[in-house]
């Protein structure tokens, strides 16, 4: 399938319920996340830089991030969209050429955030990350991470109200949904869901509702974020402990995934 059809599956997917993105950070993660369904591929900045020894935060070199997302579209057969984090710079058009690569690289969505910085200088880098899709040739899909809820940059109706404020301006500069990472209770979902003006992007987070109940409030996407690579490291710092204080390989051979065969699933038909 070429990049142009997949832009048009991965728009096509905003638009039939929930979509459920299982974040991965590598080749060989995308493999096993598809073959367990998900119907497109996204990154998550923290578990890509993790995966290359970095911390979350733009600190992995750029071209270890395209190099990532170049060999995740390899092996993929869904849309593939990553996170750039901020853009890799404070300079719009800069961030624009940034996005370009990863274009290039095989994506057809992506996500940015605005963190703590002024909400104006997000609008301005949409508008070249656009720019940047149009010149490609490809229909990219930009979800504008909201940071308000997640940095607790206000708190109760002021940080709705600021929410919505920055999701508008985003809208307008040209992103086609809208990311709160942070946002948990119903209410403020729903709510979010009717005022942001684009399909809402959820987190996975503690005390978060289910894929039905998120459905019925409006959701259009759910995102793992770093859960599964938390989760799998943490699994993998367990078993390492054990296996250096007792040597017991039993584990290795136990659970609902030990029975299949992972060399099968990195291969392609």
């Amino acid at each position: 399938m070429t990049t142009h059809s997949q832009a048009q599956v991965f728009h096509a997917l905003h638009g039939e319920g929930l979509l459920i993105l299982p974040n991965v950070w590598d080749a060989g993660s995308a493999r096993i996340v598809e073959h367990a369904g998900a119907k497109a591929i996204a990154t998550s900045s923290a578990a890509v830089a993790w995966a290359h020894g970095y911390p979350d935060g733009e600190a992995i070199p750029p071209e270890v991030l395209v190099s990532t997302v170049r060999e995740i579209a390899r092996v993929a057969s869904v849309p593939v969209t990553a996170d750039a984090e901020a853009g890799y710079s404070r300079d719009p058009e800069t961030a624009g050429d940034f996005v370009a690569r990863i274009i290039d690289a095989g994506a057809v969505g992506i996500n940015i955030e605005d963190g703590q910085d002024s909400p104006d200088l997000l609008c301005a880098k949409i508008e070249q990350v656009r720019g940047a899709g149009v010149r490609s040739g490809v229909d990219l899909w930009i979800n504008a991470r909201v940071d308000v809820y997640l940095f607790n940059l206000a708190e109760g109706q002021a940080a709705f109200d600021e929410t919505v404020r920055r999701a508008r301006l985003y809208g307008g500069a040209g992103a086609d949904s809208i990311f709160v990472p942070g946002a948990v209770d119903e209410t403020t979902i729903g709510n979010l869901a009717r005022e942001v003006g684009r399909p809402l992007n959820v987190l996975a987070w503690p005390g978060l509702p289910d894929a039905a109940r998120l459905k019925e409030l409006g959701v259009r996407r759910l995102s793992a974020g770093a859960g599964l690579a938390k989760a799998s490291l943490g699994h993998t710092h367990a078993l390492a402990e054990a296996f250096l204080r007792d040597g017991n390989s039993s584990p290795f051979f136990e659970g609902a995934f030990a029975p299949v065969k992972v060399n099968e699933l990195m291969r392609r038909d």
